[in-house]
């Protein structure tokens, strides 16, 4: 049985290891990415999708959402990345990731959702390219890919300008602790020191 959840803290690895079974390591080179890097999700926008079984319950599915500007004191958010193994690919999981992230969304009073990616699969949620026309992000990208969902009409009418990056950053810690987590996982590094 599948069901589409809040992603929980202790999810994080095994998200990045689906993400690199369904995307690889290139996917840390593309423009969303600049915009994702260093800051938190959206609240209550990261989603997954759990398969239970009789071992137990394994991700299959993910996607988060994040808060951008589209041009100047344009808030939105950026849909990405979104995921699914690549076993269950064509099994419904991103079309109900999707359906239920936009949801929140609406629910949360957002305004308007961009995404980079394939126009054919976005389109039937509301996606195309025409309020992006003016828009542009942060490295190279293929604007036909740049796509918008406006969850308020005319949200992006007007909108211009650089895609910009506007969520709460990611706490870093501190070097100290970092020095004492490598000593504690490494003993031989505390007697180099």
């Amino acid at each position: 049985m599948m069901s589409i959840a809040d992603e929980t803290l202790f999810e994080a690895a095994a998200r990045e290891a689906l993400l690199d079974r369904a995307m690889g390591a290139d996917r840390f080179g593309k423009a969303s990415e600049r915009l994702r890097e260093d800051r938190l999700p959206a609240a209550g926008l990261s989603l997954v999708a759990r398969e239970s079984g009789p071992a137990g319950s394994r991700l299959v599915g993910t996607v988060r959402l994040w808060h951008v500007a589209a041009g100047p004191a344009r808030p939105a958010l950026l849909l990405g990345p979104l995921a699914v193994e690549p076993g269950r690919q064509g099994d419904g999981i991103g079309s109900g990731l999707m359906r239920e992230a936009l949801r929140r969304a609406v629910a949360s009073g957002h305004a308007a959702v961009l995404l980079v990616g394939d126009a054919p699969y976005y389109e039937r949620f509301g996606f195309s390219a025409a309020p992006t026309a003016a828009l542009w992000m942060p490295g190279p990208y293929a604007p036909e890919r740049l796509l918008a969902c406006e969850l308020v009409a005319g949200a992006l009418d007007g909108a211009r300008g650089l895609i910009s990056a506007t969520g709460a950053r990611a706490p870093m810690p501190e070097l100290a602790q970092l020095v004492a987590a490598a000593r504690e996982a490494e003993p031989e590094l505390a007697r180099a020191a």
